[in-house]
């Protein structure tokens, strides 16, 4: 029996990574569009933390379906953790990827090596039309590249090198899937629901 929840956002990419994730323990991503979704949630909170609950709370009440959000985003240790919360807008409204990663390099030059040490991060917030909330966190270590390499993945992917040497841009999409911060992020929430389920069932 599949457990219908919505899903915070309108990103098709997250979506599609959250969404082949949760099928493993009977959980659907009700369809986009619905006319009970909130319009655009402001983000107006510090942390990844604070901004995924935002998200999932308003869309929770909206909807009155259990709801899931995702805050992620990079932080660049030589740019005192910028873009961090800002990652998907940084540079301004109406930059593509490109040009935001493009903007990352840019104010990178110059600094080498051990310097261009980064991380992503993401926060994944779950919420009940009750009010029961839940948090997973997910990092994923590694630094900047000189420049982009790659044709997979979305964001800063091109430009994010993993210690191996590869972007995240060059992983097949079946491995990115078992170790982006994302990925970390709903293993944990995973765990968590297949924890609350055997209880449930023992009850």
């Amino acid at each position: 029996m599949s457990v219908p929840w919505v899903f915070a956002s309108r990103n098709a990419n997250k979506r599609k990574e959250v969404e082949d994730a949760l099928r493993a323990v009977g959980v659907v991503l009700l369809p986009p569009g619905g006319a009970s979704e909130p319009g655009e949630v402001e983000e107006t909170e510090a942390t990844f933390e604070g901004n995924a609950l935002l998200k999932a709370r308003a869309w929770a009440l909206s909807t009155g379906c259990p709801a899931l959000a995702d805050d992620s985003g990079l932080i660049v240790d030589a740019l005192g953790g910028r873009p961090g919360v800002h990652s998907a807008r940084y540079g301004g409204a109406g930059l593509t990827d490109a040009q935001r990663w493009v903007l990352l390099l840019e104010e990178l030059r110059g600094v080498a090596g051990p310097a261009r040490s980064a991380r992503f991060v993401a926060a994944l917030a779950w919420v009940s039309p009750a009010g029961e909330e839940q948090v997973f966190h997910g990092t994923l270590e590694g630094a900047i590249a000189e420049g982009a390499r790659g044709a997979g993945g979305f964001g800063y992917d091109p430009v994010f090198v993993l210690p191996d040497g590869r972007t995240l841009a060059e992983l097949p999409r079946l491995e990115k899937a078992q170790l982006s911060h994302r990925a970390k992020a709903l293993a944990a929430l995973i765990v968590w629901w297949r924890g609350r389920a055997a209880a449930a069932g023992e009850k």
